[in-house]
């Protein structure tokens, strides 16, 4: 029997691979995605503290405001006290509603994916036309208050339609982190010719981790170091990628903060080993320099 598939990559297990190194001959690289994410009021999707009543959701909308407010800010400390970059995951909707907080990511050099419009819809349900729509405006968004056009994309709630891959190729994006198939960057077919699907993760992710099952402060900041401590050993063999996904609502909260610094001290304790670097960074790089190395 053959299952329906996708078509966008082949099946090449991660054994038989051939070999490639990161910048100075490093084998894993860490990227962190930090998600700055704008919902709407009285209304569409949202990740919840507690179970939502009647609109307006008072509770739950001024919960993940404080990610914007105060978590994002004291991240950004974070970020500048351990000396590491980011890959800044921005709703386009953040333009107009915390321009100071993009302005101050802009200022340490950090990356701007895009991320779409808000995370209080998804674009996987959309006609065709409404999604390459949505693109469109979030694209634009992005490249008037940058000066240039973002290099890849994260679908809020990582909702894509049968096109999704296609609408950004054609868009002109290099690279996706929808799809978390792989520890290493895998080309993916588009009818507007290939993607780079560059890992992102849904293990080591504070929302699957904290609010889906509930870990605790700790327990995610120790998922953290035990996940890097294994792949930096595994990587002896092989070139990996590491991405530590982060929301400032949520680990933005002084309690889990506290236990994240100690995680990214971990990590950043080590940079002579790994490239700390950004996602776009490692997609130049697989676009330039390791091409035909990937699956």
């Amino acid at each position: 029997m053959t299952l329906p598939g996708h078509g966008r990559y082949d099946y090449e297990p991660i054994t038989a691979r051939r070999s490639f190194c990161w910048p100075g001959g490093r084998r894993l690289a860490v990227y962190l995605g930090v998600n700055l994410e704008h919902f709407a009021f009285g209304g569409g999707l949202g990740a919840e503290l507690a179970p939502g009543g009647p609109q307006p959701d008072v509770l739950n909308y001024a919960w993940r405001d404080y990610g914007n407010r105060v978590g994002a800010w004291r991240m950004i400390g974070l970020l500048d006290q351990l000396d590491l970059p980011a890959t800044v995951l921005a709703n386009s909707a953040m333009y107009g509603y915390a321009p100071d907080l993009m302005a101050a990511h802009r200022a340490r050099g950090d990356e701007i994916a895009g991320h779409g419009r808000s995370n209080a819809e998804r674009q996987g349900g959309m006609p065709e036309a409404a999604e390459r729509a949505l693109i469109a405006e979030a694209t634009a968004t992005i490249a008037a208050a940058e000066g240039r056009a973002p290099e890849g994309w994260l679908s809020p709630w990582i909702s894509e339609s049968r096109v999704t891959p296609d609408l950004l190729a054609e868009a002109g994006y290099r690279y996706t982190l929808n799809w978390c198939m792989d520890d290493q960057p895998v080309w993916m077919r588009t009818r507007a010719g290939r993607i780079l699907s560059i890992p992102y993760p849904q293990e080591v992710n504070d929302i699957p981790a904290i609010v889906a099952r509930k870990d605790g402060a700790q327990a995610f900041a120790d998922m953290i170091t035990e996940n890097f401590d294994e792949m930096l050993e595994q990587s002896a063999g092989q070139s990996l990628v590491m991405g530590i996904a982060l929301h400032p609502y949520i680990v933005g909260q002084p309690y889990r903060l506290r236990a994240l610094r100690g995680a990214l001290a971990h990590i950043a304790a080590r940079r002579d080993e790994v490239w700390i670097t950004r996602a776009g960074d490692i997609s130049r790089h697989c676009h330039d320099e390791i091409a035909d190395s990937l699956a």
